[in-house]
């Protein structure tokens, strides 16, 4: 696992989104592994400035889902696909074609988590997979205690979790669903590159859970510790917890140039 401590939010989506474009750059039809929340938005708006500046052409990339609302029309302003639409499929010049979502609104909930998993494998597996951190170490909606081989299933939202994201639903909680669907970490393991992204103080136990704790269930992203290529990018407010801080800036200031992210 590399880690790499940056300034600030926007120092570490700038330094995401060229690693995302070189990747572009390399492979124009790349499978994008995306998430939701506030965290990766500096990601995404760096990229969008690449985009259109004609640093990059994102227009050929395909974009898979990390989760879904379960329940939630696929056209409701805050599902993960309407949201993911907004903040990066328009953005980037990249139609609808191109995505790929579990289907939250199917019958057989269970069955959609298997279909997704497949079509995840045959579309030749996520090359890079961007991921935020809970303040309880979780990644996608794998809570702690989660299967460290879990795959893509159903999951239910504590209600602190929906208190949480009733802002983004008038404030009225009873309007959050209760259930999401999401890839499992076993799932996420099977991406080319993980990429985390994690800002602010309060993430600050979280992050040195995942790095430099044991590797438990307890704390769902300490799997990225078993990956052949994980990067956790970090400001300084959210590495302040790191003992090993000093020797993560060394390494990273003195690695080969050529070698990226």
């Amino acid at each position: 696992m590399e880690v790499v401590i940056v300034p600030d939010a926007a120092a570490g989506g700038k330094l995401i989104a060229e690693a995302v474009a070189q990747l572009l750059r390399r492979k124009p039809d790349a499978l994008l592994g995306v998430a939701t929340g506030s965290t990766p938005l500096p990601i995404y708006q760096a990229l969008t400035a690449k985009v259109r500046s004609g640093a990059v052409d994102a227009s050929r990339a395909r974009i898979a889902q990390l989760d879904e609302y379960v329940g939630l029309p696929a056209d409701h302003p805050e599902s993960y696909r309407s949201v993911l639409r907004r903040e990066v499929l328009e953005p980037l010049g990249i139609g609808m074609d191109a995505f790929m979502g579990p289907d939250g609104t199917a019958q057989d909930v269970q069955a959609a988590c298997e279909a997704y998993d497949r079509a995840l494998a045959e579309a030749g597996g996520v090359d890079l997979q961007l991921l935020g951190i809970g303040t309880d170490g979780h990644i996608g909606f794998n809570e702690p205690c989660s299967s460290l081989a879990s795959r893509t299933r159903i999951k239910t939202l504590t209600e602190q979790t929906r208190i949480d994201n009733a802002r983004f639903f008038d404030g009225d909680i009873e309007q959050v669903p209760h259930h999401v669907i999401t890839q499992g970490i076993g799932t996420i393991l099977e991406a080319r590159h993980l990429v985390l992204l994690a800002t602010g103080e309060g993430k600050a136990d979280a992050v040195a859970a995942t790095v430099e704790g044991p590797v438990a269930a307890v704390c769902p992203a300490s799997a990225l510790q078993l990956h052949r290529h994980a990067t956790v990018v970090v400001d300084e407010a959210a590495a302040s917890k790191l003992k090993l801080a000093d020797y993560f800036r060394h390494t990273y200031a003195n690695k080969p140039e050529w070698q990226g992210l």
